[in-house]
């Protein structure tokens, strides 16, 4: 599972530095700070998923309906990672640039999805 997610992990790292580098341009340090957490937290979330997914799916005999209930949970584990990063982030950096965070973090979030769609290669 993890040769599939490792070169989205890296597409999400160059969409972060690169996103940062833009809102550096237009948002100063602050802005360029804001985009490298908002990145941080989808990465940070990604790989919270990956672990729980690929540890469900190394155990043998498990039925069709464990195997959703276990993806659920690494998604659930996701999304609540996510979420409170996200708040943690906004309570705690009163400099934050709110719309350099959640794009980041939103194309971050996107480009995990890609790895939905990428082939299972062995």
């Amino acid at each position: 599972m993890w040769r599939k997610f490792r070169p989205v992990f890296g597409s999400q790292v160059l969409a972060t530095i690169i996103i940062a580098s833009i809102t550096a341009w237009f948002a100063g340090a602050h802005g360029a700070i804001s985009a490298l957490l908002g990145g941080l937290i989808s990465i940070t979330a990604g790989l919270v998923f990956v672990l729980l997914a690929a540890k469900s799916t190394g155990k043998k005999g498990k039925s069709a309906g464990e195997v959703l209930f276990d993806a659920l949970k690494a998604e659930a584990a996701k999304l609540f990672l996510a979420g409170l990063l996200l708040w943690l982030v906004l309570a705690a950096y009163q400099e934050v640039v709110v719309v350099a965070l959640l794009g980041s973090f939103v194309v971050s979030i996107l480009i995990l999805s890609m790895a939905l769609f990428a082939g299972d290669e062995t």
